[in-house]
């Protein structure tokens, strides 16, 4: 529990800098992913994966019922895999010569699994040189042990960095698992199948100090709980961030995805990762889902670039590239 919660709030630190603003992500979609490209990295690659994947491993997590998870290595059809290399899922083989059709297929591969809650991951077709990318999607739905009753939900005073205001919160006074240490409140809410929601909450803001011993809690109090409804939504480009947790080398051309594939040259362009999280009065609901993207690497030599200055008059034609119909010609003489 410890290594996970401290990947998740090292993760947290970097991607959501900001206290004053909503943010949703998945822990467990991100390492997920990660984890598969891990198994494809070697080398240096794959020890910048390891030191921040310290013992993860996802299926201590699949015996939820009410869990839906989705690991796909969408591959071209020209590219050479190493059979060693497996996923939990499938591998499932596309022309990324039509980048559009590969967007589509990937998008709604994972509306599929995220019950429509993530309709599109993918906001524009991959890059004209990508050759694979690995997805994770999740979806959870589950109810409370101890649900909210509806009748109590009211609007409440919510004290924001921006000022107060007004939220639907929902009440429930029930024995929970609670403690209070370190400048935060933790308080466990059980739902269905072993899941659980953790509220923490902390004494001055949520810049504090946090560690990852703040998850737990042990000891059941009978709390009056307050909670406001939660709806919640964000996508990141995770490169950044991974690059100042010390997760850089699978971004530059130096890479060594030997393991996804032993004829082509892989770096990764960006992870991609989006989430959506739902708490009312009867449970909660959400979603996940992670895009590692690879480009091949180009092993062409540098030569000195042919200099065009186009300044003089010219002609400008736009045409239809397969068929060669020319849609405009322009005359400029002058710009």
């Amino acid at each position: 529990m410890t290594d996970q919660a401290a990947f998740a709030l090292s993760m947290h630190r970097v991607a959501v800098p900001d206290p004053s603003s909503n943010a949703c992500w998945s822990p467990f979609s991100v390492a997920s992913a990660l984890s598969l490209a891990r198994e494809a990295a070697r080398g240096e690659t794959r020890a910048e994966l390891d030191a921040l994947l310290t013992d993860f491993d996802a299926s201590d997590s699949l015996d939820v019922p009410e869990l839906a998870v989705a690991n796909t290595l969408w591959a071209d059809d020209y590219l050479t895999l190493n059979p060693d290399f497996s996923l939990t899922k499938s591998v499932r083989r596309t022309a990324f010569s039509d980048p559009m059709t590969v967007r589509k297929l990937v998008n709604t591969d994972v509306a599929e699994t995220t019950r429509g809650l993530i309709p599109e991951l993918l906001t524009s077709p991959p890059p004209p040189d990508a050759a694979a990318i690995i997805v994770n999607a999740l979806y959870l739905k589950v109810g409370w042990l101890n649900p909210f009753s509806a009748w109590e939900t009211a609007p409440k005073p919510f004290h924001a960095p921006s000022g107060d205001f007004d939220v639907p919160t929902m009440k429930v006074t029930e024995k929970f698992r609670y403690a209070h240490h370190d400048g935060w409140q933790t308080v466990v809410l059980p739902a269905a199948s072993g899941v659980e929601a953790v509220i923490l909450l902390p004494d001055t803001s949520l810049d504090q100090p946090l560690d990852p011993s703040v998850f737990e809690a042990t000891n059941r109090v009978n709390l009056e709980l307050s909670l406001p409804k939660v709806d919640v939504r964000e996508k990141f480009q995770l490169r950044n961030v991974l690059e100042r947790l010390g997760v850089a080398r699978m971004f530059t051309r130096d890479a060594d995805f030997s393991g996804l594939s032993p004829d082509e040259r892989l770096f990764v362009d960006d992870v991609l990762h989006e989430a959506v999280l739902r708490v009312d009065e009867e449970g909660l609901e959400g979603a996940a889902a992670t895009a590692v993207t690879f480009r091949t690497v180009s092993f062409e030599l540098p030569v000195e670039p042919i200099v065009v200055a186009v300044d003089r008059p010219f002609l400008l034609a736009v045409r239809h590239a397969r068929s060669k119909a020319i849609y405009f010609l322009a005359q400029v003489a002058r710009p």
